[in-house]
């Protein structure tokens, strides 16, 4: 009994210490706008926090903005930072299957000024909360939110870093990354049938062209998806789940953004 006692005593001690700072956390459904469209979404934050924190723009996959990534962002709040779960198709549109979604995320890959608009309009209400340090801002997204990510750094946003999660790669026009400001982190799937070999290195000559930070891990095994339980377990459709691909990115997301955020 001793032993099993002091085996369970640091587990327990672990549990412990996270919970405060997982009980803070609070979750604001909020609204903001693009011209004449009403964009909705989440602001994550610590409640308990008593200065102001960097900020972190996350950007919805091709579902649009759901209760996935207001967990995901929750995550993120627990680690110290304002959290704002982006919304691109605006308050209401949410596709209900995959063909809706390739639908409406097709809008916006096929006009990445709208897209552009609709992700800076997400950041600047963002840096704009009083709870966020607004010289300290980064933005991250999956799937589709991954290519927003993207482009909003190749806007000439004031970012100080960029991570995408089995994102999109293409530009509309490769010479602007001439104006990411920031450093990225491109989080991929070895085995993506969607976004091909051929995609990360174009990306690649993009970033070496214009002379940027950047950095693009692959995980062995991981299709399209593999951060999302939504996506099954069967690598053969072309998007499945992958654990240790997760785990794995969301400690090298972590890893960056505490060294690209801190102040």
């Amino acid at each position: 009994m001793k032993r099993l006692l002091l085996f369970a005593l640091p587990l327990m001690l672990a549990a412990f210490a996270s919970t405060p700072a997982r009980a803070a956390v609070k979750s604001d459904p909020v609204e903001y706008r693009h011209g004449d469209a009403t964009l909705s979404g989440w602001l994550v934050y610590d409640g308990a926090a008593k200065d102001k924190q960097a900020g972190v723009l996350l950007v919805h996959d091709w579902m649009g903005a759901t209760a996935h990534q207001r967990e995901q962002a929750e995550e993120l709040a627990a680690q110290g930072y304002v959290v704002l779960v982006a919304d691109v198709y605006g308050k209401g549109v949410r596709p209900a299957d995959a063909g809706a979604a390739s639908a409406e995320a097709g809008k916006y890959y096929k006009d990445r000024t709208l897209l552009r608009a609709r992700v800076n309009a997400g950041l600047d209400f963002l840096s704009s909360r009083p709870q966020v340090d607004a010289t300290r801002l980064a933005v991250t997204g999956y799937c589709f939110g991954g290519l927003a990510a993207l482009e909003l750094a190749r806007s000439g946003a004031p970012l100080r870093a960029v991570v995408t999660f089995h994102g999109g790669l293409s530009s509309a026009g490769p010479d602007d990354a001439k104006n990411i400001k920031a450093p990225v982190l491109v989080l991929h799937g070895a085995d993506d049938p969607y976004t091909k070999q051929a995609d990360v290195t174009a990306f690649m000559d993009e970033m070496r062209a214009a002379g940027k930070d950047w950095q693009v891990v692959q995980y062995s095994g991981a299709v399209h998806s593999f951060t999302d339980p939504r996506a099954g377990a069967d690598n053969s459709r072309g998007a499945a789940y992958n654990a240790s691909a997760d785990r794995r990115s969301w400690k090298a997301m972590s890893d960056f953004l505490a060294e690209t955020l801190a102040k």
